[in-house]
């Protein structure tokens, strides 16, 4: 019955965002392709300095799951600026990362309890839906965070997803140049990040010529699942030469599958996010690197913009973050607490 509940929750999520979306003139939001966007860097210098808010302004934040690193550090970037600016946040999220109906009923009792904005990062793109329309409804605005993407969002802060498996089929293309068999290990099926993520290493990786994509299986975000994936594909084309996870968590994963196989030292292996696990993985050579999209400063670019948007501002669309290609050449640069490094050191790629 729960898996009824959930498809049709999300079927009259989607149809519902997409009649939204039309009667206010907004297309169904694309984050990566939507023309009506800026870059994090830009904010400054086109709105100016962050306006101070106002006494008692309250923010709450409604997240996928805190079993993933991600997602903790993602609200670890809120309360950063939350704490420097005297907001008060609420930080929640579902009990794992496929618990939609769980997260959906967490975002419905924070609309009730007088906050001045709220900051959503969906587990899918359809089903937050309902919230967001009674958010919209009760005038509270809502910005979507990284990076399910909800159709009618008015307003999303999040790296450009397609990007992130760009930045690994151009890492093989540069370093294995003679070409070879590669596979994907996808997150969860029918999340748009997972999507994007997957297309943006395949498309490109196939427009190079000399690669050939054997296998892209989703794995739902799970190291488990990641490492039976990736042990069976092992077997299947012995003379694989990588992985691309669509997550770092499922990088670790196809990692121990790799040693397992005696294969540590011919297949090279790429996750998503940038989590301290993954950082570590790369210092130890066990893992070849992760794209980094650097989820503490997502989170205080997030509040930031939110902040801009109650005070008025007219901030476009989509607010793009940084993201980078990390590997043992770099890790030690990026390999930063400090955020005011982390920016500085962005800021002059």
């Amino acid at each position: 019955m729960k898996h009824i509940l959930k498809g049709a929750l999300a079927v009259s999520a989607i149809a519902l965002s997409l009649t939204m979306a039309q009667a206010q003139d907004l297309a169904p939001l694309n984050s990566d392709s939507e023309p009506d966007r800026m870059d994090w860097s830009e904010l400054d210098a086109k709105f100016g300095a962050l306006p101070p808010p106002a006494a008692g302004t309250k923010v709450g934040g409604v997240s996928k799951t805190l079993t993933n690193e991600y997602w903790r550090s993602l609200g670890e970037g809120y309360q950063n600026v939350a704490t420097k600016l005297g907001v008060e946040l609420v930080y929640q999220a579902a009990q794992n990362e496929g618990d939609q109906l769980g997260q959906l009923s967490i975002a419905e009792n924070l609309i009730s309890q007088g906050f001045n904005a709220l900051l959503f990062s969906p587990q899918s793109d359809a089903n937050l839906v309902p919230a967001l329309e009674a958010a919209k409804a009760a005038g509270i605005p809502v910005l979507n965070v990284n990076d399910a993407v909800i159709p009618s969002a008015e307003h999303y802060v999040g790296n450009v997803q397609k990007g992130n498996g760009v930045n690994v089929a151009n890492w093989f293309i540069t370093n294995r140049p003679d070409g070879g068999k590669v596979a994907v290990i996808e997150g969860q099926p029918g999340v748009y990040a997972a999507g994007q993520r997957t297309a943006g290493f395949t498309e490109t990786i196939n427009a190079a010529g000399k690669f050939e994509v054997v296998a892209s299986v989703p794995a739902n975000w799970s190291r488990e699942e990641a490492f039976n994936a990736a042990a069976t594909i092992l077997q299947q084309y012995p003379d694989l030469i990588g992985f691309y996870a669509n997550n770092d968590g499922m990088a670790l994963g196809v990692v121990e599958a790799v040693k397992a196989a005696g294969k540590a030292e011919t297949v090279a292996v790429f996750g998503t996010d940038g989590v301290s696990d993954a950082y570590a993985a790369i210092r130890a050579g066990d893992l070849t690197g992760t794209v980094d999209s650097f989820p503490v400063l997502t989170g205080e670019i997030a509040m930031e913009v939110s902040l801009r948007l109650m005070a008025g501002q007219p901030l476009p669309r989509v607010v793009a973050t940084p993201q980078a290609l990390i590997t043992k050449d770099n890790v030690e640069t990026y390999a930063t607490t400090d955020m005011a490094a982390l920016r500085a050191a962005l800021l002059a790629k």
